[in-house]
């Protein structure tokens, strides 16, 4: 009997920190590999991007469907929905102490902590500067429990031209880490492949 393909699916939560250039470069890099993006946005999250970028959630590319925040009957507050992977972007201290301690305070922390019993990708692209103690704790206690820490930081070694340019490289670093290859992406030594 032969088996169907099934399609990769990811979750991208939205939190209210600083950093949103980073996201509509890396959800047109989802959309290219032709996967499903499902997303939910913290009530400080549309409030940065609208002032950050002049956007809703629901104006960003490539995603089908937005969860709504408190609904903690939504697919991704099961680990029977499915998800490939699940990446935070940006993510902010409060959502990062929520996660390394377990609480589910919302659908974001709840589907985090989803992602982790079930030993799938969660990836924090946390964002503040400069980092206290608790912060780096924080950090420490979700990647001891199997969570991925990438703040955004671009790979300049690139030499990338405009912001727009330097978030891409980002991007390109978040691909790496759900394991989703990126053929149309520059390297280190402009070599012809990755």
């Amino acid at each position: 009997m032969k088996k169907e393909k099934v399609e990769k699916k990811y979750l991208v939560a939205v939190t209210g920190a600083s950093g949103m250039l980073f996201l509509q470069p890396f959800l047109r890099l989802l959309g290219e590999q032709g996967v499903i993006v499902h997303g939910i946005c913290s009530d400080a999250g549309r409030d940065v991007l609208s002032f950050e970028e002049g956007l809703i959630p629901e104006d960003l590319p490539v995603v089908s469907q937005w969860f709504d925040l408190h609904d903690f009957s939504a697919p991704p507050s099961s680990g029977s929905s499915g998800y490939s992977g699940m990446v935070v972007l940006p993510c902010s201290m409060g959502t990062l102490a929520a996660i390394a301690c377990g609480l589910s305070i919302n659908l974001i922390h709840r589907a985090a902590d989803v992602l982790l019993k079930e030993r799938k990708k969660l990836i924090l692209a946390v964002r503040e500067t400069p980092f206290n103690r608790t912060h780096l704790q924080n950090m420490l206690q979700a990647h001891d429990a199997g969570a991925i820490i990438c703040p955004p930081m671009p790979g300049f070694y690139l030499k990338p031209q405009s912001l727009e340019a330097a978030a891409e490289t980002f991007a390109w670093r978040l691909a790496d880490q759900i394991g989703m290859p990126v053929t149309s992406r520059k390297c280190w030594g402009d070599k012809e492949e990755c």
